[in-house]
């Protein structure tokens, strides 16, 4: 418990092929993968994690077929209950293109943050419709259009900067990133962001990760060295 990671990010990964094996649509997964964030939420708060950012929906699911986008969204709006967050202290924050999500989803997503904007134990960061690429792109047209615009000068561009303009420049970058379902690639998911986090992969589908799950992937990540490029004395670490 001395180890805790401040930053956990998820990559909540299977729900379609869990659904599957048990001979269901993937809707069915879906509704089994916010079980999940429910108790993994709780459990994060409960041994002090500070945040918890989930990979929801990232851009390119918008070319996944109709129905199961429609579910997906029917399911952001149904997921985003009081109890969650108010019961755990619970901030909620979202990041991504916005712009592309139903007027009422984006209504929904702004009223849960303007309601637990005073919630102090954990604050939970959802990506929805969200890709590293697309966040880089437009951190990059923001700060070409200041230094057009002579607000910015070339020496002015650093790796500061660009954090500042990232969405997620409200939280620190994470120390763990988790992947569950069984895939080992981060999938356009906080490239910037995860530069010197510990991956953490294992094959268990969302819909079955657990808190003991949970607990394996922190106990993993207490065990490594987090040199950022220097070099570590073993016995001092």
């Amino acid at each position: 418990m001395d180890k805790i990671p401040e930053h956990i990010a998820i990559i909540m990964d299977g729900n379609g092929r869990w659904a599957k094996a048990q001979g269901k649509p993937r809707s069915y997964g879906h509704q089994a993968g916010v079980d999940t964030v429910r108790r993994i939420t709780s459990e994060c708060t409960r041994i002090g994690v500070k945040y918890l950012t989930l990979y929801t929906f990232s851009t390119e699911n918008w070319n996944r077929p109709s129905d199961e986008v429609a579910a997906l969204m029917g399911l952001v709006l149904t997921s985003l209950e009081d109890e969650i967050f108010m019961k755990n202290d619970v901030r909620f924050r979202v990041i991504g293109d916005l712009q592309r999500l139903p007027d009422n989803v984006r209504q929904k997503l702004r009223e849960t943050e303007e309601h637990t904007a005073a919630n102090k134990t954990m604050t939970m960061v959802v990506a929805l419709s969200y890709s590293s690429k697309w966040e880089l792109t437009e951190t990059a047209r923001s700060i070409a259009a200041d230094v057009k615009a002579g607000r910015l000068d070339e020496a002015d561009i650093t790796e500061e900067l660009i954090s500042s303009r990232l969405q997620t420049s409200f939280m620190p970058d994470p120390d763990l990133l988790i992947r569950t379902g069984g895939e080992v690639r981060v999938s356009n998911y906080l490239l910037w962001q995860i530069a010197y986090s510990e991956l953490y992969f294992c094959d268990t589908y969302w819909p079955d990760f657990n808190e003991e799950d949970l607990h394996k992937a922190i106990a993993d990540y207490q065990h490594r060295q987090r040199r950022y490029g220097r070099v570590v004395d073993a016995t001092t670490e």
